[in-house]
Protein backbone atom coordinates (compact mmCIF):
# COMPACT_ATOMS: atom_id res chain seq x y z
CA UNK A 1 0.00 0.00 0.00
CA UNK A 2 1.47 3.34 -1.09
CA UNK A 3 0.05 6.83 -0.75
CA UNK A 4 1.15 9.15 -3.54
CA UNK A 5 0.05 12.48 -2.14
CA UNK A 6 -3.64 11.97 -1.42
CA UNK A 7 -4.23 9.03 -3.75
CA UNK A 8 -3.86 5.40 -2.71
CA UNK A 9 -1.95 3.09 -5.05
CA UNK A 10 -2.73 -0.53 -4.23
CA UNK A 11 -1.05 -2.71 -5.44
CA UNK A 12 2.02 -0.46 -5.67
CA UNK A 13 2.41 -0.67 -9.44
CA UNK A 14 1.28 1.65 -12.23
CA UNK A 15 2.00 2.30 -15.87
CA UNK A 16 3.99 5.19 -17.22
CA UNK A 17 2.55 7.90 -19.46
CA UNK A 18 3.32 6.19 -22.76
CA UNK A 19 1.82 5.33 -26.17
CA UNK A 20 0.26 2.26 -24.55
CA UNK A 21 -1.98 4.58 -22.55
CA UNK A 22 -3.21 6.63 -25.50
CA UNK A 23 -6.74 5.47 -26.36
CA UNK A 24 -9.86 4.71 -24.33
CA UNK A 25 -9.30 1.03 -25.08
CA UNK A 26 -5.76 1.28 -23.67
CA UNK A 27 -6.98 2.97 -20.52
CA UNK A 28 -9.83 0.50 -20.02
CA UNK A 29 -7.40 -2.42 -20.25
CA UNK A 30 -5.02 -0.80 -17.77
CA UNK A 31 -7.85 0.08 -15.39
CA UNK A 32 -9.28 -3.44 -15.51
CA UNK A 33 -5.92 -5.05 -14.82
CA UNK A 34 -5.61 -6.42 -11.26
CA UNK A 35 -1.87 -5.68 -11.46
CA UNK A 36 -2.25 -1.89 -11.58
CA UNK A 37 -2.90 0.16 -8.47
CA UNK A 38 -3.34 3.31 -10.54
CA UNK A 39 -3.44 4.29 -14.20
CA UNK A 40 -1.50 7.09 -15.89
CA UNK A 41 -2.76 8.57 -19.15
CA UNK A 42 -0.47 9.39 -22.02
CA UNK A 43 0.73 12.98 -21.74
CA UNK A 44 -1.83 15.36 -23.23
CA UNK A 45 -1.56 18.95 -24.37
CA UNK A 46 -4.41 21.42 -24.49
CA UNK A 47 -5.04 21.01 -28.23
CA UNK A 48 -3.35 17.71 -29.07
CA UNK A 49 0.14 16.98 -30.39
CA UNK A 50 0.72 16.81 -34.18
CA UNK A 51 1.62 13.13 -34.28
CA UNK A 52 3.29 11.84 -37.46
CA UNK A 53 3.48 8.02 -37.60
CA UNK A 54 6.19 8.23 -40.24
CA UNK A 55 8.45 9.98 -37.72
CA UNK A 56 7.15 9.12 -34.25
CA UNK A 57 7.96 5.45 -33.79
CA UNK A 58 9.43 2.92 -31.38
CA UNK A 59 11.94 0.12 -31.88
CA UNK A 60 12.70 -2.75 -29.53
CA UNK A 61 16.21 -4.15 -29.34
CA UNK A 62 17.25 -7.69 -30.20
CA UNK A 63 19.83 -8.15 -27.43
CA UNK A 64 18.00 -6.82 -24.34
CA UNK A 65 14.60 -5.73 -23.07
CA UNK A 66 15.21 -2.16 -24.18
CA UNK A 67 13.72 0.31 -26.62
CA UNK A 68 14.31 3.58 -28.36
CA UNK A 69 11.47 5.89 -29.38
CA UNK A 70 10.91 9.14 -31.20
CA UNK A 71 7.39 9.71 -29.85
CA UNK A 72 6.03 13.07 -28.81
CA UNK A 73 2.85 13.62 -26.81
CA UNK A 74 -0.64 12.25 -27.36
CA UNK A 75 -2.50 13.32 -30.52
CA UNK A 76 -5.66 13.57 -28.40
CA UNK A 77 -6.33 16.88 -26.57
CA UNK A 78 -6.85 17.09 -22.84
CA UNK A 79 -10.62 17.46 -23.28
CA UNK A 80 -10.75 13.97 -24.78
CA UNK A 81 -8.93 12.47 -21.80
CA UNK A 82 -11.27 14.25 -19.42
CA UNK A 83 -14.22 12.61 -21.18
CA UNK A 84 -12.52 9.22 -21.00
CA UNK A 85 -11.56 9.58 -17.34
CA UNK A 86 -15.14 10.57 -16.52
CA UNK A 87 -16.36 7.46 -18.35
CA UNK A 88 -13.90 5.18 -16.55
CA UNK A 89 -14.59 6.52 -13.08
CA UNK A 90 -18.38 6.71 -13.38
CA UNK A 91 -18.60 3.15 -14.73
CA UNK A 92 -16.33 1.79 -11.99
CA UNK A 93 -17.89 3.32 -8.89
CA UNK A 94 -16.98 0.29 -6.80
CA UNK A 95 -13.26 0.85 -7.42
CA UNK A 96 -10.97 3.33 -5.67
CA UNK A 97 -8.27 2.93 -8.32
CA UNK A 98 -7.04 6.45 -9.16
CA UNK A 99 -6.14 7.91 -12.54
CA UNK A 100 -3.17 10.23 -12.97
CA UNK A 101 -3.80 12.61 -15.86
CA UNK A 102 -0.46 13.45 -17.45
CA UNK A 103 -0.30 16.90 -19.05
CA UNK A 104 2.18 19.39 -20.43
CA UNK A 105 2.07 22.79 -22.07
CA UNK A 106 2.06 22.57 -25.85
CA UNK A 107 4.43 25.41 -26.71
CA UNK A 108 7.34 25.67 -24.26
CA UNK A 109 9.07 29.00 -24.60
CA UNK A 110 12.68 29.78 -23.75
CA UNK A 111 13.90 33.21 -22.65
CA UNK A 112 10.27 34.33 -22.88
CA UNK A 113 10.32 33.93 -26.66
CA UNK A 114 9.49 31.20 -29.12
CA UNK A 115 12.13 29.63 -31.33
CA UNK A 116 10.86 31.52 -34.36
CA UNK A 117 13.32 33.86 -36.11
CA UNK A 118 13.48 37.35 -34.70
CA UNK A 119 15.75 40.25 -33.80
CA UNK A 120 19.04 39.82 -31.97
CA UNK A 121 18.39 39.80 -28.24
CA UNK A 122 19.96 42.17 -25.76
CA UNK A 123 21.62 40.98 -22.56
CA UNK A 124 18.59 42.19 -20.61
CA UNK A 125 16.23 40.21 -22.85
CA UNK A 126 18.33 37.09 -22.46
CA UNK A 127 18.04 37.46 -18.70
CA UNK A 128 14.27 36.89 -18.78
CA UNK A 129 12.80 33.81 -17.09
CA UNK A 130 13.44 30.70 -19.17
CA UNK A 131 9.76 29.77 -19.39
CA UNK A 132 7.17 32.21 -20.65
CA UNK A 133 4.11 33.16 -18.65
CA UNK A 134 2.17 31.84 -21.66
CA UNK A 135 3.02 28.36 -20.43
CA UNK A 136 1.77 29.25 -16.96
CA UNK A 137 -1.53 30.52 -18.38
CA UNK A 138 -1.99 27.42 -20.50
CA UNK A 139 -1.24 25.17 -17.54
CA UNK A 140 -3.78 27.02 -15.41
CA UNK A 141 -6.44 26.39 -18.06
CA UNK A 142 -5.59 22.68 -18.10
CA UNK A 143 -5.62 22.39 -14.31
CA UNK A 144 -8.99 24.15 -14.21
CA UNK A 145 -10.41 21.66 -16.72
CA UNK A 146 -9.29 18.77 -14.53
CA UNK A 147 -10.55 20.48 -11.38
CA UNK A 148 -13.95 20.98 -13.00
CA UNK A 149 -14.08 17.23 -13.57
CA UNK A 150 -13.02 16.55 -9.99
CA UNK A 151 -15.75 18.80 -8.64
CA UNK A 152 -18.28 17.14 -10.91
CA UNK A 153 -17.31 13.78 -9.41
CA UNK A 154 -17.02 15.15 -5.84
CA UNK A 155 -13.37 14.13 -5.83
CA UNK A 156 -12.07 17.00 -3.64
CA UNK A 157 -14.32 15.93 -0.76
CA UNK A 158 -13.65 12.22 -1.14
CA UNK A 159 -11.75 10.34 1.54
CA UNK A 160 -9.98 8.54 -1.30
CA UNK A 161 -9.47 10.90 -4.27
CA UNK A 162 -9.27 9.19 -7.66
CA UNK A 163 -7.74 11.92 -9.83
CA UNK A 164 -4.21 13.33 -9.70
CA UNK A 165 -2.06 15.32 -12.13
CA UNK A 166 1.38 14.60 -13.52
CA UNK A 167 3.16 17.44 -15.34
CA UNK A 168 5.57 16.11 -17.94
CA UNK A 169 8.65 18.34 -17.98
CA UNK A 170 11.03 15.88 -19.59
CA UNK A 171 10.15 14.60 -23.08
CA UNK A 172 13.44 14.52 -25.04
CA UNK A 173 11.88 14.24 -28.51
CA UNK A 174 10.27 17.65 -29.01
CA UNK A 175 12.35 19.39 -31.66
CA UNK A 176 13.50 22.84 -30.61
CA UNK A 177 12.22 22.39 -27.04
CA UNK A 178 14.69 20.57 -24.77
CA UNK A 179 13.30 19.17 -21.50
CA UNK A 180 12.86 22.17 -19.19
CA UNK A 181 13.53 20.09 -16.07
CA UNK A 182 17.24 20.03 -16.89
CA UNK A 183 17.24 23.69 -15.82
CA UNK A 184 15.05 23.88 -12.69
CA UNK A 185 14.65 27.65 -12.95
CA UNK A 186 12.83 27.12 -16.25
CA UNK A 187 10.08 25.39 -14.25
CA UNK A 188 9.32 28.46 -12.16
CA UNK A 189 6.20 29.61 -14.02
CA UNK A 190 4.81 26.08 -14.12
CA UNK A 191 5.41 25.49 -10.42
CA UNK A 192 3.88 28.86 -9.57
CA UNK A 193 0.69 27.75 -11.32
CA UNK A 194 0.81 24.42 -9.47
CA UNK A 195 1.41 26.12 -6.11
CA UNK A 196 -1.54 28.46 -6.68
CA UNK A 197 -3.85 25.56 -7.50
CA UNK A 198 -2.61 23.50 -4.56
CA UNK A 199 -3.17 26.40 -2.17
CA UNK A 200 -6.77 26.60 -3.38
CA UNK A 201 -7.32 22.83 -3.12
CA UNK A 202 -4.80 20.72 -1.14
CA UNK A 203 -6.75 17.56 -2.01
CA UNK A 204 -5.28 17.63 -5.52
CA UNK A 205 -2.01 15.69 -5.84
CA UNK A 206 0.56 17.01 -8.31
CA UNK A 207 3.67 15.28 -9.61
CA UNK A 208 6.52 16.12 -11.97
CA UNK A 209 7.79 13.72 -14.62
CA UNK A 210 11.54 14.29 -14.68
CA UNK A 211 14.34 13.43 -17.11
CA UNK A 212 17.35 11.24 -16.30
CA UNK A 213 19.91 13.12 -14.21
CA UNK A 214 23.49 11.89 -14.28
CA UNK A 215 25.35 13.75 -11.54
CA UNK A 216 24.56 14.71 -7.96
CA UNK A 217 24.29 18.45 -8.43
CA UNK A 218 21.37 17.94 -10.83
CA UNK A 219 19.50 16.00 -8.14
CA UNK A 220 20.30 18.58 -5.49
CA UNK A 221 19.23 21.49 -7.69
CA UNK A 222 15.80 20.07 -8.55
CA UNK A 223 15.07 19.01 -4.95
CA UNK A 224 16.14 22.41 -3.61
CA UNK A 225 14.11 24.21 -6.26
CA UNK A 226 10.95 22.23 -5.54
CA UNK A 227 11.52 22.69 -1.80
CA UNK A 228 11.61 26.46 -2.30
CA UNK A 229 7.87 26.30 -3.05
CA UNK A 230 7.07 24.95 0.42
CA UNK A 231 4.73 27.17 2.40
CA UNK A 232 3.44 26.73 5.92
CA UNK A 233 5.03 23.31 6.11
CA UNK A 234 3.46 22.03 2.88
CA UNK A 235 4.77 21.52 -0.64
CA UNK A 236 2.60 21.48 -3.79
CA UNK A 237 4.54 18.61 -5.38
CA UNK A 238 3.48 15.21 -4.03
CA UNK A 239 5.63 12.96 -6.21
CA UNK A 240 8.29 12.72 -8.88
CA UNK A 241 7.91 10.30 -11.78
CA UNK A 242 11.34 8.89 -12.41
CA UNK A 243 12.50 8.58 -15.04
CA UNK A 244 11.68 9.64 -18.57
CA UNK A 245 13.72 8.28 -21.46
CA UNK A 246 17.34 9.28 -22.09
CA UNK A 247 17.35 11.58 -25.10
CA UNK A 248 19.88 11.91 -27.92
CA UNK A 249 20.33 8.14 -27.98
CA UNK A 250 21.11 6.29 -31.20
CA UNK A 251 20.58 2.68 -32.23
CA UNK A 252 21.14 1.24 -35.68
CA UNK A 253 18.53 -0.57 -37.73
CA UNK A 254 20.30 -3.90 -37.39
CA UNK A 255 19.93 -3.69 -33.60
CA UNK A 256 16.13 -3.64 -33.60
CA UNK A 257 13.56 -6.42 -33.76
CA UNK A 258 11.93 -6.50 -37.19
CA UNK A 259 9.84 -8.77 -39.38
CA UNK A 260 11.63 -10.86 -41.98
CA UNK A 261 9.99 -8.80 -44.71
CA UNK A 262 11.31 -5.51 -43.31
CA UNK A 263 14.32 -3.89 -44.88
CA UNK A 264 17.20 -2.98 -42.59
CA UNK A 265 17.09 0.77 -42.09
CA UNK A 266 20.18 2.76 -41.22
CA UNK A 267 18.77 3.80 -37.86
CA UNK A 268 16.31 2.15 -35.50
CA UNK A 269 13.91 5.13 -35.63
CA UNK A 270 13.37 7.55 -38.55
CA UNK A 271 14.52 10.58 -36.57
CA UNK A 272 17.95 8.92 -36.01
CA UNK A 273 17.99 10.03 -32.37
CA UNK A 274 15.43 9.05 -29.75
CA UNK A 275 14.76 8.34 -26.11
CA UNK A 276 16.38 5.22 -24.65
CA UNK A 277 14.39 3.10 -22.18
CA UNK A 278 14.17 -0.34 -20.64
CA UNK A 279 17.03 -2.57 -19.51
CA UNK A 280 19.73 -0.25 -20.85
CA UNK A 281 18.37 2.61 -18.72
CA UNK A 282 17.49 0.58 -15.63
CA UNK A 283 20.75 1.09 -13.62
CA UNK A 284 20.63 4.85 -14.14
CA UNK A 285 16.94 5.02 -13.23
CA UNK A 286 17.45 2.93 -10.09
CA UNK A 287 20.40 5.03 -8.94
CA UNK A 288 18.32 8.13 -9.72
CA UNK A 289 15.59 7.00 -7.34
CA UNK A 290 17.93 6.35 -4.44
CA UNK A 291 19.72 9.67 -4.96
CA UNK A 292 16.38 11.44 -4.72
CA UNK A 293 15.63 9.62 -1.51
CA UNK A 294 18.98 10.67 -0.04
CA UNK A 295 18.56 14.29 -1.15
CA UNK A 296 15.03 14.44 0.27
CA UNK A 297 16.25 13.15 3.62
CA UNK A 298 18.80 15.96 3.93
CA UNK A 299 16.54 18.82 2.79
CA UNK A 300 15.05 20.62 5.79
CA UNK A 301 12.31 22.21 3.67
CA UNK A 302 10.87 18.76 2.98
CA UNK A 303 10.77 17.63 6.62
CA UNK A 304 7.05 17.87 7.37
CA UNK A 305 4.09 15.46 7.21
CA UNK A 306 2.82 16.59 3.81
CA UNK A 307 6.15 16.38 2.04
CA UNK A 308 7.40 13.39 4.01
CA UNK A 309 4.60 11.52 2.30
CA UNK A 310 6.01 12.96 -0.92
CA UNK A 311 9.46 11.63 -0.04
CA UNK A 312 8.20 8.11 0.57
CA UNK A 313 5.96 8.23 -2.46
CA UNK A 314 8.78 9.48 -4.65
CA UNK A 315 10.99 6.56 -3.70
CA UNK A 316 8.23 3.99 -4.04
CA UNK A 317 6.97 5.50 -7.27
CA UNK A 318 10.48 5.43 -8.69
CA UNK A 319 10.80 1.70 -8.12
CA UNK A 320 7.32 1.13 -9.54
CA UNK A 321 7.95 3.20 -12.64
CA UNK A 322 11.35 1.66 -13.35
CA UNK A 323 9.84 -1.79 -13.50
CA UNK A 324 6.50 -0.99 -15.06
CA UNK A 325 7.13 -0.29 -18.75
CA UNK A 326 9.82 -0.33 -21.39
CA UNK A 327 8.96 3.28 -22.14
CA UNK A 328 8.79 5.90 -19.42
Amino acid sequence: MVYVGKILVQPPLLNSASPWATSLEDLKALYASPSTGAVTTRTATLSGFPDDPSIHQVAFTTESISSINSYGYSPYPLAQYIDWVRDLLTTNLDSNKPIIISITTSTPVHNGLTNSPGPVLTVAELDRPLMSSNSESELKVMIKMIQDLRRELADPSSASPRIAIEINTSCPNIQGHPPPAYQPESLRHLLEAVAESYLEDPSLSFGLKLPPYVYSRQFEDVVDFVASFSKDGRNPIAFFTCTNTLGSSLLFGEQKIRNDSMEVETYAVPSMYGGLAGEHLHPLALGYGFLFLLNDSTNDSLHNPATFTHSLSCSSLTRMKVCSRLLS
